[in-house]
C-alpha cells in the first residue's frame, strides 16, 4: 500500500515557478498547448478542441499517492501559466500513455518518464531546465524509482539539451511511442544522488 502525499506535497516550487497537480481548471493551458503546431513540432499531430476535452479525464487521473501525473505549470511573477510538465509512464509499442496504469496505491509498471511542454513565449528563458530539475528532485525524493527516462524526437536538440544540463545521459536510439528513432535519455537514482544530493 502507497502511503498518498498530502496535497500540499505536490506543490512544487522553484525560483520562478509554481507546478501545481494537473485539475479540470487547467484545460485552458491544455488547449494552448496541445492545439499549438509550434508546440507540438516534436510531439505529434497537434489534436482538436473536442480531444483536448476528452483528454482531460486522464490529465487529471494521478498514480502512487499523487507522486505520477501531470502538472501545470505557473509563473510566479505573473500568474500565467505557460505550459505543463509531466511523470509518466512511458509507452513503447502504443503511441499513447497507459493512463490505465494511474492508479491511487500503487506504481505503474511502464518506466516512468519526465517531459514538458511549454507556450512559445515561455521558450528560451530556462524554463524548462528549472522544471525538470524540480521534477527530478521530487521524482527521487518522494517516491521508490529507481530511475527516471525521458525520450525526445532525433531533431530536438534543445529539449537534449534540457535533459542533459539535468543530468540525464543519452542512452542512445531506442523505441518509445511506437517509434524505432527517438533519442533516449535516462537517470539512475544513484547519479541523481552522486549529482545533486539525498534521495529518499
Amino acid at each position: 500500500m502507497i502511503t498518498p502525499l498530502p496535497d500540499e506535497s505536490l506543490i512544487l516550487e522553484t525560483d520562478r515557478l509554481r507546478l501545481l497537480p494537473f485539475s479540470p481548471a487547467d484545460a485552458d493551458i491544455a488547449h494552448r498547448l496541445l492545439e499549438d503546431p509550434e508546440v507540438m513540432r516534436y510531439v505529434g499531430d497537434p489534436i482538436t478542441a473536442q480531444e483536448v476535452e476528452d483528454h482531460m479525464a486522464n490529465a487529471t487521473r494521478r498514480g502512487a499517492g499523487g507522486r505520477i501525473g501531470i502538472w501545470c505549470v505557473i509563473r510566479k511573477d505573473t500568474g500565467e501559466k505557460i505550459g505543463d510538465c509531466v511523470l509518466t509512464p512511458l509507452p513503447i509499442e502504443s503511441d499513447q500513455v497507459d493512463w490505465d496504469q494511474l492508479t491511487p496505491d500503487s506504481y505503474p509498471s511502464d518506466e516512468i518518464e519526465v517531459g514538458y511542454l511549454l507556450v512559445p513565449a515561455a521558450w528560451g528563458q530556462g524554463f524548462a531546465t528549472e522544471l525538470c530539475a524540480r521534477l527530478l528532485r521530487f521524482a527521487f525524493e518522494e517516491t521508490t524509482l529507481p530511475r527516471i527516462t525521458a525520450v525526445t524526437d532525433p531533431d530536438n536538440a534543445n529539449s537534449q539539451h534540457v535533459l542533459q544540463k539535468c543530468g540525464l545521459r543519452s542512452t542512445g536510439p531506442r523505441r518509445a511511442y511506437a517509434e524505432d528513432n527517438c533519442s533516449g535519455f535516462e537517470i539512475t537514482r544513484e547519479e541523481w544522488v552522486a549529482r545533486f544530493g539525498n534521495a529518499a
